[in-house]
């Protein structure tokens, strides 16, 4: 039996360019969700759009596990593992935005949720060893989402106190996925991949999903979507969720709950980006504005451009 792999082994590394690269993948991925939502929640009640999400998104993965000639794991860590993830990072906050943005602005339920890094940077400093609480960390994250804000405009913070269940709703959402990030590090210790890892969770959230859906929902008793309902309920299932979680426990996996935290700053950014290529639409003065407060953000978080400026004045001094 080989020796148990040391505390190295598991040392996270800063971001990578590919690291990046997927980040903003990721954020391309989740920005679509909001529009996704938006959508189908014309239509759909909140528990029959989640139940939907997580099945769809599953069964893709099962799939794709089987032509990679992968299978998942049964043991008990395992299973106790896909558990609390498929609670805490879809059931219970998939619910929570899909039912906050059926009440608010989606422009408000992004700023909510990008409160996930502040979440995610104080639980992972009581959770873990290594992603200790930094000054640029606090500075980075304070940054950031003033950037968010700023780029979104105060107009989406108006009537702020009109809908505070739904607020409150997206802020446990931003709470559930702090701890979630940091509980899935621990996969890696576990030894699956990034796909096993999605399917497991997904597999977990569906088999809580579909009955609850099936018993407060009563899907069968509702209309008949439109193409357009179901067509954003299929995309948020492969796109926003699948494909995305294989990228999200890659990026985990490699460097940490901080680092994917930081994908919730950029998905306002890709989603303003993506009307203006997509649709069009012109970035005004405070998009531009938003951006570079979250480019600054990042990067005190990240901390290596910092430390690379720190050692070229220090040479020239």
């Amino acid at each position: 039996m080989p020796p148990p792999p040391s505390p190295a082994a598991f040392a996270l590394r800063p971001l990578s360019l590919a690291d990046w690269g997927l980040l903003v993948l990721l954020s391309l991925l989740w920005g679509g969700s909001f529009f996704f939502i938006a959508i189908a929640v014309t239509e759909l009640p909140p528990l029959v759009i989640v139940a939907s999400r997580v099945l769809i998104a599953a069964l893709a993965l099962h799939l794709v596990l089987r032509i990679g000639g992968e299978r998942l794991p049964t043991t008990g860590a395992a299973i106790g593992a896909f558990a609390l993830m498929g609670v805490f990072n879809n059931a219970i906050p998939f619910t929570l935005l899909v039912w906050g943005q059926s009440h608010i602005a989606s422009g408000l339920a992004a700023i909510l949720n990008a409160t996930t890094p502040l979440f995610t940077v104080l639980v992972a400093h009581f959770a873990t060893t290594d992603e200790r609480l930094t000054l640029g960390r606090i500075a980075g994250v304070l940054v950031g989402f003033s950037g968010v804000v700023a780029m979104i405009g105060p107009g989406a913070l108006a009537g702020v106190e009109a809908d505070v269940l739904a607020e409150l709703a997206c802020l446990g959402a931003a709470l559930c996925y702090g701890f979630a990030t940091v509980f899935g590090r621990r996969f890696r210790r576990l030894g699956l991949s990034p796909v096993q890892t999605a399917t497991g969770q997904l597999t977990a959230s569906t088999l809580i999903m579909v009955p609850v859906a099936l018993v407060f929902a009563a899907p069968w008793t509702l209309p008949v979507p439109s193409p357009a309902a179901i067509g954003s309920v299929v995309a948020l299932a492969l796109a926003s969720t699948a494909f995305a979680y294989i990228v999200f426990f890659r990026i985990l996996a490699r460097s940490g709950a901080t680092s994917i935290s930081l994908v919730t700053f950029m998905v306002p950014v890709s989603a303003m980006l993506l009307g203006t290529l997509v649709l069009g639409e012109r970035l005004a003065p405070e998009h531009f504005l938003g951006i570079a407060l979250i480019g600054v953000g990042l990067a005190l978080i990240d901390g290596r451009p910092l430390k690379r400026i720190a050692a070229a004045v220090g040479r020239r001094a």
